[in-house]
């Protein structure tokens, strides 16, 4: 996607709404996820770009402008908690990170604002989504979740559900699909069961603004071609079965809550 397709959307005023990583007020006993996460390590990063990160057992640390000036931001915790298979700790750790790389607002505040995505740099998000990868033998990450999304033709309620965020409800003479809670219901164990792109979580309490900046980042460019090819394998599939009614394709009219609370 173009650049300036994506600040076109990262800079839509929202209607009634606003999406960010934060937990509401009425909903944080519930749901903690939102909560901004505590930093795990000794030090405080302090707001200086130049990437010299890279992938080792060892450190990992870059240099980066935010809107309000420079800040260390060292990816070591992430690191640690990746290659220990501690998926929850790495979930809001990537949570706290998201935080700092948008800079001296978003950290005051602590919680993102999806207008706030654009000044997060290419090389952190990458560097965040190849550790993910990595220590997840490329099953989690924000790229493989893009992947997904577009291979639902970016609807989010189809996403949800293939990346496990939402689950079916067995009871039902209708098929229907719920949230999971927060963060009992989710999976924090890799294993053979566990949803492709389960993993790292995003707020999507006020809607998908968040979410969608941050799967259409610069960073995350050039799966534009993959996706139109693979939409055209699957509409050939689907069509060639006749199952115009069957799979994902019209869930939205099967699931009756939309606030996206989990």
């Amino acid at each position: 996607m173009a650049t300036n397709s994506l600040n076109s959307i990262c800079h839509k005023t929202p209607l009634r709404r606003r999406h960010s990583i934060d937990c509401h007020p009425t909903t944080a006993a519930s749901y903690s996820f939102f909560l901004k996460p505590a930093t795990t390590s000794t030090t405080t990063p302090s707001l200086s770009h130049t990437t010299t990160f890279a992938i080792s057992p060892t450190t990992s640390s870059t240099t980066t402008a935010t809107p309000s000036g420079t800040q260390n931001v060292s990816f070591d915790v992430l690191q640690q908690h990746l290659s220990s298979k501690n998926f929850r700790e790495a979930d809001e750790e990537t949570r706290r990170l998201i935080i700092v790389l948008a800079g001296e607002a978003a950290q005051k505040r602590g919680y993102v604002f999806f207008s706030e995505v654009k000044f997060i740099q290419e090389s952190d998000l990458k560097a965040i989504d190849e550790l993910w990868k990595q220590y997840s033998d490329n099953k989690f990450g924000y790229s493989v979740q893009k992947k997904i999304w577009e291979k639902s033709d970016r609807d989010f309620t189809k996403f949800f559900i293939k990346v496990g965020w939402m689950k079916k409800l067995e009871a039902s003479e209708v098929e229907q699909y719920n949230y999971r809670s927060f963060p009992t219901e989710f999976i924090w164990e890799m294993d053979e069961n566990t949803p492709e792109g389960h993993l790292p979580l995003t707020n999507a309490l006020r809607g998908t603004q968040l979410l969608t900046c941050i799967l259409t980042h610069p960073a995350f460019h050039g799966n534009e071609e993959e996706r139109g090819e693979e939409k055209g394998e699957e509409n050939g599939v689907s069509e060639g079965k006749g199952k115009e009614n069957g799979g994902l394709k019209g869930l939205r009219n099967r699931i009756f809550k939309t606030d996206y609370s989990f």
